[in-house]
């Protein structure tokens, strides 16, 4: 058993999309209209037949509240890794991301979170060898 996609709740599908693909540099797997909304998978350029990103959208009447509960405490919806997070950081920052926490020593990783303007908190990691 292996993992095939796992989702993230957006607010609106289309900015997600523009930024997940455009600024952070995911691709285009999956794009089937469904009813309002679409099937939109993203995958990583470094893996591209990997696990599928789902962009969902909040539209359940959980999702909102849930999505805004986390966030409010501080806490990353996932987690990507990264090869150099100093690198990552600077080149996002250049593009105007905005981050609640800048790159720090967490045990054997180093991690910062950024705010993907659709709700969530990402957490960017990379291992320390």
């Amino acid at each position: 058993m292996k993992i095939y996609v796992t989702s993230l709740i957006v607010d609106d599908q289309e900015k997600a999309l523009q930024f997940y693909t455009q600024i952070l540099g995911f691709r285009l797997k999956q794009d089937v209209p469904v009813g309002e909304y679409r099937w939109l998978t993203l995958v990583s350029p470094e893996q591209p037949d990997g696990v599928e990103l789902s962009l969902e959208p909040d539209v359940h009447p959980a999702a909102k509240a849930f999505k805004a509960a986390i966030k409010a405490d501080g806490i990353a919806y996932t987690s990507f890794q990264v090869n150099d997070l100093e690198a990552e950081y600077q080149r996002l920052l250049a593009l105007g991301v905005v981050f609640t926490q800048a790159p720090m020593l967490a045990g054997n990783v180093k991690i910062a979170v950024l705010e993907d303007g659709c709700g969530n908190l990402i957490q960017l990691m990379q291992p320390l060898s």
